[in-house]
């Protein structure tokens, strides 16, 4: 009696206790497979379609076990699926931590980059004669003016002396226009102040036809004449941000390409030249098809002084 007891008593045993470890097993799955959804959003937000599916799925189960063999239990299809879904949790964090990775060094390349210019900013620049590409009149977005010539050496000095007699002669002989226009008119007059090469007021007249007309048209050629007038001054750092401010905040503007070119320009010379070439593949990606021939020869020719590879 004793013996019939102890296999009852056992199988009444075991029973609740293998459905516990099954019931113990599909939980620790669930909670997996939220993990996974959540993992999934963080990679593809937005894009449930694109979501994983579990390598491992229930087997077909056979009509019968083959000679010899077990039939396959619940347990073990269970911890199948565990080990599924934990090797791609492993694997998708893994892309999350590199993409994450990516994004600091970009962060700290740029910060490091606004650092280095912010630096010689505040440090006293010597002037230096910068190339000018000529008269910055209209033109269809992608062209560019003639071939760079080298001006006279801009004058030392980044304001006019008060009581300056000589400079104040300058001024006056460069003409107000008076179309009637008053956007057209207040750009066209900084252009001839720029082309006079009175740098200084040049640029007040710009920074102010770009602050007072952000919405029209020559905007655009402001900005970009702008950062010309630093460069031809001898301030390539005033100039690489204003170029970039420009293409940052109106990428649709006429100017827009010339400003990224001209910023490569500003980057040679603050002897970075592989910032420049960046900046130059840039251009080629966003304006390529809109580029005229000159610019594409012009960036032709920076990459090689560059040393792009």
């Amino acid at each position: 009696m004793r013996k019939l007891l102890i296999p009852i008593l056992f199988a009444t045993v075991a029973l609740p206790a293998t459905a516990q470890g099954q019931a113990a097993i599909e939980g620790r799955v669930g909670k997996l497979e939220s993990e996974m959804r959540a993992v999934q959003r963080k990679v593809f937000p937005g894009g449930s379609s694109q979501y994983i599916q579990p390598d491992v799925t229930a087997p077909v189960q056979p009509a019968g076990p083959g000679p010899g063999t077990p039939a396959s239990s619940a347990i073990v299809d269970l911890t199948a699926r565990v080990t599924s879904l934990e090797s791609q949790i492993a694997s998708m964090t893994g892309q999350i931590e590199q993409n994450e990775f990516r994004v600091r060094q970009l962060q700290e390349a740029f910060d490091a980059y606004r650092r280095s210019n912010d630096a010689r900013v505040k440090a006293a620049e010597v002037p230096a004669t910068a190339a000018s590409d000529g008269p910055d009149a209209p033109a269809a977005a992608g062209t560019r003016p003639a071939s760079p010539r080298s001006p006279p050496a801009a004058p030392a000095a980044t304001t006019p002396a008060k009581g300056d007699p000589a400079r104040a002669r300058l001024i006056a002989a460069v003409a107000k226009p008076a179309s009637g226009d008053t956007p057209e008119d207040e750009y066209l007059y900084g252009y001839r102040l720029w082309a006079a090469k009175l740098y200084p007021e040049a640029e007040a007249q710009l920074k102010k036809v770009a602050a007072d007309y952000p919405k029209h048209r020559r905007a655009s050629y402001a900005k970009n004449l702008l950062g010309r007038a630093y460069l031809d001054e001898g301030k390539p750092s005033l100039a690489s941000m204003t170029f970039y401010d420009n293409y940052k905040t109106l990428p649709d503007g006429e100017r827009a390409p010339e400003s990224l070119y001209y910023l490569a320009q500003a980057l040679v010379t603050l002897k970075k030249p592989a910032d420049a070439c960046k900046v130059y593949g840039e251009l080629s990606d966003v304006y390529g098809a809109k580029m005229a021939a000159s610019m594409k020869a012009d960036i032709a020719r920076g990459r090689a002084v560059a040393k792009c590879g």
